[in-house]
Parts: structure tokens; sequence; C-alpha cells
């Protein structure tokens, strides 16, 4: 491992830059542009049910996206175990990072080429995008407790997201000029706004992650090289790290909960915009808004969750979010007007930010302190948040499927999170040590 200062506020300034490049994505392709222009161009104009062919099949169209990016995470929980033990056994944290972002970028720009005529063309690009963002994002937070001491974890987490939150908003109101206002740019291709934010976005991506590219340290090689193969060694470091995470009482108990608790919030991430087009018939640019409004709010979240930490306890004010997590998710089956819809995507925002940075935190809180080979062991964590998400599209898919009803899908959500409420209060029972860790 390379020399540095942990707490070094340039140093995080620079980790956090990654959130600000990648979260474009997050932004544009899951939640706004893409899900609107993909909704508009794959819906029937008489007003029956949104089928589309791909690749021979016959499915709904919000169907098929849930799929699509339900796929790209089963992929990426089956394929993070031995590529994170392979960057912390060899050394390759940073190239795996790197690499992850290339892919996700070029894909993302790839999507400049998606039309209705490229159907399977767009859903690969997009596929592939989500991959990216996903392996980037797993070893991006496995440096938070390389780069801080457990005391400022919690607001380094928090910083992370805010610069997320505020980087795609800043990218999100560009394209949202393009896509408001293409006059004034002489565009008459009604397409053509769309995909250009797609293509923004993924230059965006690429060339702001040079910035934690050229700060993070690399992680050293946790094994001797010399007389063992490979595979042996991304092996050996994936076992060591199983071990330890069986070992570890609170690791065991956070993890489930976890697991619940992102079934339906990355769900309710994915197809906040989809349930808003469909059943509410808004605007395309209220909807941008209201997305762009959750990412501001979601910055005051993350911070006011980080404050109420110092104070109840990481545990604490994460059963609190679990609950009121539930509560929307039954809103939202009742959900009549565009202002009921608004209200409930404020409340979206703040919890949104608090519980993705409050849960990287605790997590992080309690792995081994002095630990060098965090990847193997975040790896864990995102595989969790990734397998919740791809219980919960396909859930969330195959209900509307059958019903063909989108409210259903949003209630059903609510019965994960009061799963994870109940595995939560596991761990706030658990023995003094970890509440004095984690409760802090």
């Amino acid at each position: 491992m390379e020399e540095f200062q942990k707490n070094d506020k340039k140093l995080i300034r620079s980790w956090a830059m990654f959130d600000w490049a990648n979260s474009a994505y997050n932004l544009v392709i899951t939640s706004t542009i893409f899900p609107i222009y993909y909704i508009t161009i794959t819906s029937s104009s008489d007003g029956g049910s949104d089928y589309v062919n791909f690749f021979g099949f016959e499915v709904i169209n919000t169907v098929l996206s849930n799929y699509a990016l339900a796929f790209a995470y089963l992929v990426m929980v089956l394929a993070l175990p031995f590529l994170s033990s392979y960057a912390d056994a060899n050394g390759r944290k940073l190239q795996v990072m790197k690499l992850f972002t290339y892919i996700g970028s070029i894909a993302c720009m790839g999507l400049f080429f998606f039309k209705l005529d490229t159907l399977e063309l767009g859903i690969i690009c997009f596929t592939l995008a989500a991959m990216g963002y996903i392996g980037g994002v797993a070893v991006n937070n496995s440096y938070l407790p390389i780069i801080a001491t457990p005391d400022k974890q919690d607001a380094v987490s928090a910083k992370g997201f805010a610069y997320g939150y505020v980087g795609c908003v800043t990218i999100q109101v560009i394209c949202f000029v393009f896509v408001l206002k293409p006059e004034w740019f002489g565009i008459t291709d009604a397409s053509f706004p769309a995909r250009l934010s797609f293509l923004l976005v993924g230059l965006w991506w690429l060339g702001f992650s040079m910035i934690p590219f050229r700060a993070l340290p690399n992680n050293s090689t946790s094994m001797a090289a010399k007389g063992v193969t490979l595979f042996q060694r991304v092996n050996a470091e994936f076992r060591s790290v199983l071990q330890q995470v069986r070992a570890n009482q609170g690791i065991k108990r956070f993890l489930p909960a976890y697991f619940f608790n992102s079934v339906g919030v990355q769900t309710i991430m994915v197809v906040a915009t989809m349930f808003g087009q469909k059943e509410l018939d808004l605007e395309q640019q209220s909807l941008i808004i209201t997305i762009i409004l959750i990412q501001l709010v979601a910055i005051i979240g993350a911070f006011i969750m980080s404050r109420l930490a110092k104070y109840w306890g990481n545990i604490v004010v994460l059963l609190l979010v679990t609950l009121l997590w539930a509560s929307i998710c039954v809103s939202a089956y009742y959900l009549s007007s565009a202002t009921q819809f608004y209200g409930l995507a404020v409340m979206v925002g703040l919890l949104m930010g608090g519980i993705q940075s409050l849960s990287r935190s605790t997590y992080s809180k309690m792995l081994p302190e002095n630990l060098e080979d965090t990847t193997a062991f975040f790896s864990f964590y995102d595989i969790t948040e990734k397998l919740g998400i791809v219980v919960g599209l396909v859930c969330f898919g195959l209900i509307e499927q059958l019903t063909h009803n989108i409210r259903y899908s949003a209630l059903s959500l609510s019965i994960f999170f009061i799963l994870g409420f109940l595995l939560l209060l596991r761990v706030l029972k658990f023995n003094s040590t970890l509440k004095t860790s984690v409760n802090a």
C-alpha cells in the first residue's frame, strides 16, 4: 500500500469525486432521461398494452428494462467476490476500478445510438453500463476504511454521497437544457436530445473519474506471488475473507437487514420515474424536476442522518428510517395526484441520502481495524445490495406482469422494509462491543 495519511482532506475530496463522476449514470440513466425516453419510444400510441419485441420475445416494456437491470446486477453478484479477491491478492484495486469505469462509461456513450429499431443494442448497452457502475462503486466503497478513521467515516461517507448528488444534478441540468429547449441548438430530431444526454453522461463519468484515479493509492499484493498461481492466490484470498466475515457477528447480523432494505430502496430509486409516468401521466419536465429535487434533498438527508447517528447511534437511526421507507411504499399505492407524488418525492430524497450513507459507514465500522485488503470485504456488502436489487426488480416486474398494476408492485416493497426492520433489531440487541463501535 502506498504511503498516505488517513483523514487527509485532499485525498478525501479526490475520493468523493468518484461519486461526483459516476452518479451521473445513476441519475440520468437509471432515474430520469433514459427511463422517460425508453417509455416514450416503446409505448403504444393507441393506449394498448406496452409490449416490445426483444430477440423474438414479447414482453411489457417496463418489465424488460427491469429484468435487464436485474440481469446486470445478478452477473455482478456472481463476479464481485472473485474480482475483489483478485484485486486484493494481486494489488490491483485501482486497475479493477478503472476497468469497470471504462466499461460503464463507454457503454453509456453507446446509448447515443439507441432507437426503437435498435432496441436490442440499447438494452445491451444499458446492461453493460449498469455492470460498470456496480463494479466501480464496489471498489470505491472499499476505500472508505482506508482513507478515514472510524470516528470520521460517517461524515466522510456522507461527503461522498453529497458530492455525488451535486455532481449528478449538475450534469442533469445541462442535459435538461437540451431536452427541454432543443430549438436553442437547432435540433429537429426529437430523439437527439435524450441520446445526446447519454453521450454527455458517459463523457462526464469518464472524465471526472480521472481525479480519483490520480490520487487514490493502490493496494499492496496481499500474498507472495512466488510459487503460487493466480487462481490459488485469488482462491486463498476469497476463502480468508469469507472466513472472517462468518466469524464477525456484527457483519453476520447487519448484512441480512441491509439486504432487505436494499430490495426496497434500490428498487424504488429505479422505478420511481416509470411509476409517475405510467400511473399519474406526469409530464417529462415535471418528472425530471422531481428527480433533481430528490437528489438535492438527499444531500440534506445524508448529513442529517450522520448528525443524528452521533446522538442516537447508527442502528437506531437506521431503524427509524426503515419504518419511514415502509410507509412510503404504502402511500405510493394510494397516490392519486401530482402534488402527492411530489410530496412523497421529498420524503424519498431525505431518506435515500440517509440510509445509503449511514449503511456504508456502519458496515465500515464493523470491519477489523487497520485492514488493508478491504475490497474483498466490501464486495460482500455490495453483493448484498446488488442481490437485493435483483430480487426487488424481479418481484416488482413479476407482480406487474401478472396483475398489470404497478401499484401492487410498489405496495409489495413494504414487506421487505418490515423484514429489514426486524433484522436490524437483532443488530441493536447484539453485545456491547458492537453497540460501542457502531453507535458511538
